[in-house]
């Protein structure tokens, strides 16, 4: 069984470095396999379905050990949905359901139920909240990078075209996701550390639209603004559109993160400084190969690791 376990980990590189993709679609498990279910945001956001994908994909590699249902939102807040697909998924007695929540608070509950239930409860992409999940007395694992570290990393790149008291923006996430709160405090540590002023931090909630929107509101409530630092690439396109209605186009910096493939025409003609690669295929593969080992070596909840760390990779104009 580790030899399996170790054949799976090396494809799951293979695959997500090849690009590999494919139609996401939901299989019946057959008797005697194990039955993973991935449940994920938005299914029209790129990134979302880079994991879907991938997942799909190296499902069919191992169809004869388990089967993969997928389930995703039609927005990026629609939490009650995710929260109903996930009840819907603990009903079915899936053996691991693969999380990515909506929101690190709303989704602890149900994430218990799961435990209680004797599922292996697993997040990738967001955490769950820290203290919701002491409340509970649960520990659910989360299998991704450390957003923190990223976004400082976005943060300093973009530092060295800014001098010290320049004055700069923050588009975050949804407010409540740990992820956001992670971005947001990494971008911070860089600006702080380069002597940069933050004047404002508003939520985009992920969309392009509301990114788009916060962005004109910065870009006119702060004439000397630098930059604008936002918490993922949907969000910085709304913000270079945002810059070129200002009329402001060369005269204010834009950083994203996620690296998707919409955004690369924007890092190449450098309307985007710079996003960071957090290989969302990846994620969903490895987030499901924890799964996959928990369950086949019937390990219990509490005995899983807190964190497994994914990597990371700054995307710029030169690198991409």
């Amino acid at each position: 069984m580790i030899q399996t376990m170790r054949r799976r980990v090396l494809l799951a590189g293979a695959l997500a470095a090849a690009g590999v993709t494919g139609a996401a679609r939901v299989e019946a498990a057959q008797p005697g396999k194990l039955k993973i279910a991935l449940v994920l945001k938005s299914l029209v956001d790129p990134f979302t379905v880079a994991m879907a994908d991938a997942a799909q994909n190296y499902q069919q590699h191992y169809a004869s050990q388990f089967g993969l249902t997928i389930r995703g939102t039609a927005k990026e807040t629609d939490t009650a949905a995710q929260i109903q697909m996930v009840d819907a998924m603990i009903k079915a007695k899936m053996n691991a359901i693969v999380v990515a929540p909506t929101d690190s608070r709303a989704l602890t509950a149900v994430m218990a139920r799961g435990v209680k239930a004797g599922i292996i409860m697993i997040t990738i992409d967001n955490p769950l909240d820290d203290a919701t999940q002491a409340a509970a007395r649960i520990s659910v694992p989360f299998v991704g990078p450390n957003n923190r570290k990223g976004a400082t990393q976005v943060g300093q790149y973009l530092a060295q075209k800014l001098k010290g008291g320049d004055q700069v923006g923050i588009i975050e996430g949804i407010s409540v996701d740990r992820n956001a709160q992670q971005r947001t405090a990494g971008a911070r540590d860089a600006m702080t550390a380069a002597g940069v002023e933050v004047v404002a931090v508003q939520a985009g909630d992920w969309e392009y639209g509301k990114g788009r929107d916060i962005a004109s509101k910065m870009l006119n409530d702060h004439s000397q603004i630098r930059a604008l630092l936002c918490g993922n690439d949907n969000m910085a396109m709304g913000a270079v559109d945002a810059i070129r209605d200002a009329g402001r186009s060369g005269g204010v910096y834009v950083t994203g993160y996620n690296a998707i493939e919409a955004i690369k025409p924007l890092l190449a003609d450098g309307r985007v400084l710079a996003s960071m690669n957090q290989f969302a295929d990846r994620q969903a593969i490895f987030g499901i190969d924890v799964a996959l080992k928990a369950v086949t070596e019937q390990r219990k909840q509490n005995e899983l690791s807190s964190v497994i760390e994914t990597p990371l990779q700054l995307v710029t104009a030169a690198s991409h």
